[in-house]
């Protein structure tokens, strides 16, 4: 006669035997989120218009295809920038308003934009066999893709053609493709980026515009964000004073040229700031010509009107103090959230807190003492873990309470944190003998 086994739940068995569970030690959950991330929108003269990721080394590899000029040239300079401090982008275009791809008798561009113009197909008879065609793209002066056909139905689409299948394969030494057309940058444009950025998780966000109601729209839908969706992010904009320290907003008058802007660097370094450390005092390492000639004076000023600047340090550019355009100090927001150090922790905590709830207890757990007791051990371990990269001071668990909310699938958390900042002035006494 066969004895009874397996596991069990409850101890309700009928048969004889042994019903044995085998568990894991409880560690608690590991939800520290990943820093590096921007969320960029820029107007492009090439690229995809949707929502591409983008890693430096994808760029460094791909650039031609991504963004349609290599990674070195000019135009990608703030691509550069932004990948001094970041892991990685996600992309989208803006300038998508009436934008127009290129063509020519054999074949369309991949995507719109004047970069399109710049490509040039050449077909030649093969030497070695003149049933076959060899047919080149080129991108400028620079050969993108060589195929050997005797059709155009077999011809290959690549990254930068679609090919007309009823074209005539013709000798040509150079066909240049036109009417490229970038179109333009609108606040629907812009709109329609941000709505799709959402789906998506990044530290920083920044729009490349000048335009002051772009900024503003930004700024708008950072707040919108961050306090009713609970998305934590930092905007990065140029020139705008958002009163807000969800919005970093850039010196507008340190850099000369109007074709550059610092978003690009200062947005991969706020993304990559890891929530134990400060960009105050930090090297500017890009590419973009800064100027920082201020008097004491004004910079005391520019940090009091909520600005992100930058000061000379001998031969080095550097950030004078990790601040955001938050001004107007309450007794119920102090100035602690004028801190970028202190948002990036309030916004890990928050981040990381969400996950390990969803990820582990919204659907899972009972909400009893049992299941609270557990989701309070979990988040003790989790601030002692910021405790020990000392991004907070001194944690107490007594800090933390987790409690039954107004309905019986509803919890609340009651904690209390002291974040670590980093140290800015030195004071010093000395007495002489």
């Amino acid at each position: 006669m066969a004895l009874g086994g397996g596991t069990f739940v409850t101890q309700n068995k009928t048969i004889p035997g042994a019903y044995i569970n085998f568990v894991t030690t409880a560690t608690g959950a590991t939800v520290f989120g990943e820093r590096g991330v921007v969320a960029l929108g820029d107007s492009f003269n090439w690229g995809s218009n949707n929502i591409f990721e983008v890693t430096a080394e994808d760029f460094y590899k791909n650039s031609m295809a991504l963004f349609g000029y290599d990674a070195l040239d000019g135009k990608m300079i703030g691509i550069r920038d932004v990948f001094k401090n970041a892991k990685k982008i996600y992309v989208g275009r803006i300038n998508g308003n009436n934008a127009k791809k290129a063509s020519c008798t054999f074949g369309e561009a991949k995507y719109t934009g004047t970069r399109g113009n710049d490509i040039k197909i050449a077909v030649y008879t093969d030497p070695d066999d003149s049933s076959y065609k060899n047919v080149y793209v080129y991108v400028g002066t620079t050969v993108v893709d060589t195929q050997r056909v005797k059709t155009m139905a077999e011809l290959k689409d690549n990254n930068f053609v679609v090919w007309k299948r009823n074209a005539t394969l013709t000798n040509t030494a150079s066909t240049p493709m036109t009417g490229g057309n970038n179109g333009s940058t609108t606040g629907q444009t812009v709109e329609k980026f941000l709505e799709s950025i959402e789906n998506y998780s990044f530290n920083a966000l920044t729009v490349i515009s000048d335009n002051e109601s772009i900024s503003q729209l930004v700024a708008e839908y950072t707040k919108r964000m961050r306090d009713t969706v609970g998305k934590k992010f930092q905007a990065v904009i140029h020139n705008y004073f958002a009163d807000y320290e969800g919005v970093i907003n850039i010196d507008p008058y340190a850099v000369s040229d109007e074709d550059y802007f610092l978003a690009y660097w200062v947005a991969g370094a706020v993304a990559g700031c890891e929530i134990n450390e400060s960009l105050t005092n930090k090297v500017y390492d890009g590419e973009i010509e800064i100027d920082s000639l201020y008097t004491q004076s004004q910079l005391e000023n520019k940090i009091k009107s909520g600005e992100f600047v930058f000061h000379r340090v001998g031969d080095k550019i550097r950030v004078l103090k990790d601040i955001n355009s938050f001004v107007s100090v309450t007794t119920e927001k102090g100035k602690m959230f004028q801190n970028n150090q202190t948002v990036r922790i309030c916004d890990q905590i928050a981040s990381d807190v969400a996950v390990l709830f969803e990820e582990y207890y919204m659907g899972k757990v009972p909400n009893d003492t049992s299941g609270r007791n557990s989701l309070w051990s979990d988040l003790v371990k989790y601030h002692e873990k910021l405790v020990n990269i000392r991004a907070l001071d001194e944690f107490d668990e007594e800090a933390i309470s987790v409690e039954m909310g107004e309905s019986k699938n509803s919890v609340v958390i009651y904690e209390k944190i002291c974040p670590v900042n980093s140290m800015e002035q030195l004071y010093m006494k000395v007495t002489l003998e």
